[in-house]
């Protein structure tokens, strides 16, 4: 007979294992709460991989499903436990091992808060880029489980561009090492990268090896103010058409404007129908070069609103109440959707065009906010009230924002993952083939389908 928090409680100890009810309750979601579903048997705060090790073949030999868990910051259910069972909560594996400045490496436990490792690596003149909204939050476990980006994707690229390195442990119980601390590896498939955007469904990663760049010495903002959605489009392709690369290129529609502003110290003006939030990096003439390549095109184009901001704490501002806005708009509606598209950064307008007619056809409000710069766009159906016609009315919005983004080349998720939010639509974007692979790989690596079940694919019916 399995008694699991007493069996727990004897594997590791007390203080490692709750199984209060108000402890799993908030543990039954991510970020947005419509995705719970069961609350977990048990939560595990592990403080070693060796911790991680002891638990999975507890969890393997009792076929107990397992959920990882970061920061809990996820918006596509990859952490919510659909079928109860364990999570394993990784905060306390949060210590920052080692930044080696000669070889631009870092070796962190999977629990350690982004926006920390940040502050850590900067301290030695490094830049680690990424950069996902919630990082003050948000842990390096999770980001590379769903393969996280952020604003500066559009110069730097996402999390799996800078993973050289995991320890996990397999569904098995046995902990692994794969890649290292060297920049070149070329030693067989690829584990590491199969882990990075895996979900917590092949296993759980302890550590991560990252690959740093010298930190850019300087940066500068600038707000472009756009009469219409459809022109800041077209200036978001035509600066990446012309080799202007921003460190950020993010636009904002209309309708978030007015929620951004009482964090902004140089409030937007209203009349505008979008704005773009562009920050350059590198060396001060570089920086020049590119500012005035910008400026360039936007008067070209017609802009006339175009403002270099040169106050350090008035640019942080802006970029702060950016990385506010998905919990502003949580505050203002009963229920939001945010939605994580991305097409070819040529394709933009069009996407950007085709809002305002999803919003009319199933007459709910469809933002729209997202790192421009790299094609990733963030529609946003934001619904005042919650009933079944509006859920259904909802479905309908992000199917028809999901079918636009697959209809121009684009892809159905560009940082959040799969988890449960986009699992109906995987194979549509990928095709049955491709689903079938990874389905044949969950099978190799976790025979008894113990780790996250019934995510990335929908379940087939027993």
């Amino acid at each position: 007979m399995i008694n699991l928090g007493k069996d727990l409680s004897r594997l590791l100890s007390k203080d490692k294992v709750k199984t209060d009810p108000e402890d799993l309750y908030s543990y039954a979601s991510d970020s947005i709460r419509y995705y719970a579903k069961n609350n977990p048997d048990a939560v595990i705060l592990p403080s070693s991989a060796e911790d991680v090790s002891t638990v999975i073949k507890y969890a393997n030999k009792n076929s107990i499903p397992v959920t990882p868990r970061g920061a809990g910051s996820g918006l596509a259910g990859g952490c919510v436990p659909v079928d109860g069972g364990i999570v394993l909560d990784m905060k306390r594996m949060n210590s920052i091992v080692e930044v080696n400045r000669g070889n631009m490496t870092a070796i962190t436990e999977a629990g350690t808060v982004l926006s920390n490792f940040h502050r850590a690596v900067e301290k030695e003149n490094l830049f680690y880029p990424p950069d996902p909204q919630s990082m003050s939050v948000c842990t390096l476990g999770g980001n590379i489980a769903t393969r996280a980006g952020g604003p500066r994707g559009v110069k730097y690229g996402t999390t799996g561009n800078y993973v050289l390195g995991l320890e996990f442990v397999l569904p098995d119980g046995e902990i692994i090492n794969t890649g290292g601390t060297c920049v070149k590896n070329s030693v067989g498939y690829d584990i590491t990268h199969l882990m990075t955007g895996s979900e917590g469904t092949l296993g759980v990663i302890t550590k991560v090896i990252s690959r740093l760049i010298p930190l850019p010495p300087c940066k500068k903002t600038i707000i472009v103010g756009c009469k219409t959605a459809e022109l800041a489009a077209q200036i978001v392709s035509t600066i990446t058409a012309n080799g202007a690369v921003p460190a950020m290129l993010e636009y904002i529609s209309q309708g978030a404007t007015g929620f951004l502003n009482s964090y902004i110290k140089t409030p937007l003006i209203s009349e505008m129908e979008a704005y773009l939030f562009l920050e350059l990096d590198g060396i001060e003439s570089q920086i020049e070069n590119e500012a005035n390549k910008i400026r360039s095109i936007c008067k070209d184009l017609g802009v006339s609103d175009i403002r270099v901001i040169e106050d350090a704490k008035e640019a942080k501002s802006y970029w702060d109440a950016r990385s506010k806005l998905q919990p502003i708009l949580q505050s203002f509606f009963k229920k939001l959707i945010v939605e994580d598209v991305t097409v070819p950064r040529d394709k933009f307008p069009e996407l950007i065009r085709a809002l305002p007619e999803i919003s009319a056809a199933t007459g709910l409000l469809v933002g729209a906010a997202g790192h421009a710069g790299d094609g990733n766009v963030h529609p946003s159906v934001l619904l005042g009230e919650v009933n079944d016609e509006t859920n259904k009315k909802s479905e309908e919005a992000v199917d028809m924002i999901i079918n636009e983004a697959i209809s121009l080349g684009g892809c159905i998720s560009g940082e959040h993952g799969i988890g449960l939010h986009k699992s109906a639509y995987l194979e549509k974007s990928i095709g049955k083939r491709q689903v079938e692979l990874l389905k044949q790989i969950k099978k190799a690596i976790d025979p008894d389908g113990i780790m996250n079940p019934g995510k990335i694919w929908t379940r087939e019916a027993k």
